[in-house]
């Protein structure tokens, strides 16, 4: 039997890095997966290798209307709704904040936290016919921890961390469980693209960073959708309202 035996996911920024790691454990562990993100092409391709246990929808998670047409599709494809994972997620200008325009900000906070509250609001009725369920909000050690860069990416971190909790206890009568994840710096595109933004060599950018944690590298996608997996199972049926921090010990400083 698979972990996931049953049970039905939506996976938002599905198509590419920790959103395509989670969309494939999750299959793989016997979910069956709606694929959500705005790159059509990889979204589709990936979707595409596991034939009718995948489909996959276009959606800007900052627009409601998208949104609310995604997870209705998600239902109607596979008949119910177990398990929200609130990937989508972008880091934005890394600028000082007297140098940040009112856009620049906005937008981090329109996909990185409206993404969030929209997809939990129209998740919200198909969790609840399901007799419950999961979601599983993606944050970062910057919801936890603080640094000189990246403010808008940093606020919008915490704010997801503090929203999961408040709907943890919010829905928690309704066996709706809401956690929050802390990935510390793992190799996606995203970070790629961060790096190489900083001028210089990115490997030895990529050295550096890998440095600041106690085990001395990067992480993996994997090491994120493994900890997606366990808190879609029924093996933290007693886990809500939780930090699950996975950066190489990178917050224990």
């Amino acid at each position: 039997m698979g972990r996931l035996n049953g049970k039905v996911a939506l996976v938002t920024g599905a198509a590419v890095g920790i959103g395509a790691a989670c969309t494939r454990r999750l299959l793989e562990a016997g979910a069956r997966v709606a694929l959500v993100d705005l790159h059509d092409e990889q979204g589709q391709r990936l979707a595409a290798e596991f034939g009718d246990d995948a489909r996959y929808f276009h959606a800007d998670v900052s627009v409601e209307a998208e949104v609310a047409a995604a997870v209705a599709g998600a239902v109607a494809a596979f008949g119910r709704l177990d398990v929200l994972v609130n990937n989508a997620g972008i880091a934005g200008a890394n600028k000082p904040t007297h140098e940040l325009t009112e856009a620049e900000w906005d937008r981090v906070q329109a996909i990185n936290v409206k993404g969030v509250f929209f997809c939990t609001k129209h998740a919200i009725g198909p969790l609840r016919a399901a007799g419950g369920g999961s979601i599983i909000n993606l944050s970062s050690i910057y919801g936890l921890v603080g640094a000189a860069d990246s403010p808008p990416y940093h606020a919008s971190k915490g704010a997801v961390r503090l929203m999961s909790k408040t709907d943890a206890m919010l829905y928690a009568a309704d066996r709706i469980r809401v956690n929050s994840i802390h990935p510390g710096f793992i190799w996606t595109p995203m970070v790629e693209q961060h790096l190489a933004s900083m001028g210089g060599d990115p490997a030895e950018h990529r050295r550096e960073i890998g440095a600041l944690h106690p085990l001395g590298h990067l992480g993996e996608p994997d090491d994120i959708a493994w900890g997606v997996v366990y808190l879609a199972s029924d093996e933290s049926k007693f886990v809500t309202g939780s930090e699950l921090v996975i950066d190489g010990g990178y917050t224990c400083r």
